[in-house]
């Protein structure tokens, strides 16, 4: 029998226990850089059976009630109820925030923004894919899409006994020139009492069917729903959470290699978040312009230094023109320095709120405006194409 050619990527919703973590971090960084946009933040958050620790350094002017934050953050989730064993109203929360150390200011602060020091050293991946609308990879999209649907139907009333921690795992078949889905898994915490097989037929035709349709998918695949058969005991009650561990669904999946830093509760002075995103932007720019159906790029840093110490570039055989081609088009169209990317994409007085992309994915976000989403380098790219070769 021929072996078919298979990937899986899973996701979370924001009620899975390191998600949690993810939104409280990044909350607190949205309000502290609203208050004060010069701010450094690194914080961090651990979560278990009604207690959150808060942890990490912050440097700013800004007067911010964390306690406060969290508590919002956890009530918006849905953990609301003592019997989740988690619950806005009665969690103990501790909280250790401290200053950032005086030796990592120094190497990162310049009166220039551009000439803004990384603020530890790193590598970062940035990827773009061809294969779907957005230039990500399937099976991470549809994940997402999985447990984003299944949260706002649990939270509209209609996902009936649904609870707050869900994940999603997809598998695609790409042995012919039409992708199709293999297997669909879903695991949903849900009440005790519920009615097992009318709530995993909501799962599979209202949330499987019609995500795998809004892809234009086959609809034949494999359903796995709750396989061992019960999930009540979920989020923090069910399993430790922290910030940063999800460093996979954040980005694309398993389909694209990670440096290892997390994005979440880090300002943009860390490289971790912010050459992340312009990885992603340039790659992105570069597939949508034709440069090659999928395109990996690697950014590296030292701490203090604002030129990154090397850029790289992988195209698993499919560009359509030369690695030097390519590096001479991002060294001229794009700056990667720290600074450069701050201001480019505007991340001390972001559009956005970093909360939001701490849930579903940082990357290919259709229901979100990103910066380091957006298509604007695409005709540079294409009139810079056209003199490198006439040349």
């Amino acid at each position: 029998m021929e072996e078919k050619i298979l990937f899986t990527s899973e996701s979370v919703s924001e009620g899975h226990p390191d998600k949690v973590c993810d939104q409280i971090s990044d909350a607190i960084l949205d309000e502290v850089i609203k208050q004060d946009k010069d701010s450094f933040v690194a914080c961090e958050c651990f979560v278990t059976t009604d207690f959150l620790l808060i942890g990490g350094e912050i440097t700013t002017k800004a007067h911010v009630n964390y306690e406060e934050i969290a508590r919002d953050v956890i009530k918006s989730i849905g953990y609301d109820k003592d019997e989740y064993g988690f619950n806005y109203k009665t969690v103990q929360i501790l909280n250790k925030i401290k200053t950032q150390s005086p030796d990592i200011a120094r190497g990162v602060f310049r009166d220039n923004i551009y000439e803004t020091g990384a603020g530890d050293q790193g590598i970062m991946f940035g990827y773009a894919s061809n294969e779907s609308d957005g230039y990500m990879p399937l099976p991470i999209c549809i994940a997402h899409k999985l447990v984003r649907i299944a949260t706002q139907l649990r939270k509209d009333g209609s996902f009936k006994w649904a609870r707050p921690d869900m994940k999603s795992e997809v598998t695609i078949d790409y042995s012919n020139s039409i992708p199709k889905i293999k297997t669909i898994l879903m695991s949903c915490q849900h009440d005790p009492d519920f009615v097992e097989s009318e709530f995993k037929d909501f799962i599979k035709n209202e949330i499987m069917i019609k995500v795998a349709k809004s892809f234009n998918l086959n609809t034949d695949f494999e359903v796995l729903i709750n396989p061992t058969g019960r999930f009540v005991l979920g989020g923090p009650a069910g399993d430790t959470g922290l910030t940063g561990r999800k460093i996979i669904v954040d980005s694309y999946g398993g389909s694209a290699r990670h440096g290892g830093g997390a994005f979440s509760g880090k300002d943009p002075s860390k490289v971790d978040r912010s050459a992340a995103y312009m990885a992603r932007y340039i790659a992105k720019n570069l597939v949508a312009a034709g440069v090659a159906d999928r395109l990996e790029i690697q950014l590296s840093y030292a701490i203090g230094k604002s030129e990154p110490l090397s850029i790289s570039v992988s195209t698993f055989k499919t560009s359509h023109y030369s690695d030097e081609t390519i590096l001479t088009i991002i060294r001229k169209l794009f700056d990667c320095r720290p600074g450069a990317i701050i201001e480019h994409f505007k991340l001390r007085e972001p559009s956005f709120s970093y909360r939001d992309v701490s849930n579903y994915g940082h990357f290919g976000r259709p229901d979100l405006d990103l910066p380091w989403e957006k298509l604007d380098k695409v005709e540079e790219i294409k009139k810079l194409l056209k003199e490198l070769k006439t040349n």
